[in-house]
């Protein structure tokens, strides 16, 4: 640990009225339950239902809820997760309903659940992500200062999520070592932009309009990122940041034992 106070939160304000805190409450619960219909759109059968969130709450994860006033708008659910006998945090979803996104609501979810892990002396979060999504891999990489050394292929099948668009959920699987100095540079808007590294996976600036249009060549993109992601990987090499390009954007991979 880096000798930050181990002390539980309660509440973080992110900007008057939006405050965030653990919920605890069964009518919370199924306010996660509604905003993840929102915002994934899946079938009833790949729904998180409200005994998940339950049982997540009182087993030693998180659920953590943003609230302007009495209306969630944002929530974080976690689980406990435990490899090679150190235990860790599954930040299995974290949504924003679509009115409040780009207000920062998010980013604090996540500082808040980094401070109620640490508080606990948990040092590791970890998710997964899309890494066809870009602006998420930003925002986990450049903004939280995760890395990614794990890349698995259709982890959850193909789903019926209008997210998800029909095709393989391939997902990058980011590390946040909560107390590690790059993570506190980052939340603390301290690390330097990331312009270089030894290797690199560039991603095409049509992409965008693809997924809107042309599955072909989305499927086509994801291959090559996963065939890209997968030898890189098995080099040891560490996914650390994204760059903006004249021809779209690019992950930064730089060797484990840099970071």
């Amino acid at each position: 640990m880096n000798g930050e106070a181990k002390t539980q939160p309660q509440v973080l304000r992110v900007g008057n009225p939006i405050v965030v805190r653990k919920c605890c409450a069964l009518r919370e619960f199924q306010a996660c339950v509604e905003l993840q219909r929102e915002v994934w759109g899946e079938a009833d059968l790949e729904i998180e239902p409200v005994t998940m969130f339950v049982v997540a709450s009182i087993t030693g994860g998180q659920v953590l809820g943003a609230f302007d006033g009495d209306n969630m708008v944002g929530y974080t659910l976690a689980v406990v997760g435990l490899r090679q006998g150190v235990v860790y945090l599954h930040s299995h979803q974290t949504a924003v309903s679509s009115a409040y996104r780009n207000r920062g609501v998010g980013r604090m979810l996540k500082l808040f659940q980094r401070d109620e892990a640490l508080g606990r002396g948990i040092r590791l979060v970890e998710w997964t992500f899309d890494p066809l999504e870009l602006k998420n891999a930003h925002f986990n990489l450049n903004r939280l200062g995760a890395i990614c050394r794990r890349y698995i292929s259709n982890l959850y099948g193909v789903t019926t999520s209008p997210l998800h668009r029909g095709i393989a959920t391939d997902r990058l699987v980011a590390e946040w070592w909560l107390d590690s100095p790059r993570v506190i540079a980052a939340i603390q808007d301290l690390a330097p932009s990331v312009t270089n590294a030894p290797a690199a996976i560039e991603v095409p600036a049509e992409l965008d309009q693809w997924q809107q249009n042309d599955a072909l060549r989305v499927q086509a993109v994801q291959t090559r990122v996963r065939e890209e992601f997968t030898k890189w990987f098995a080099r040891e090499y560490a996914a650390i940041g994204v760059r903006a390009g004249e021809k779209g954007q690019a992950y930064l991979l730089a060797p484990w034992s840099d970071f």
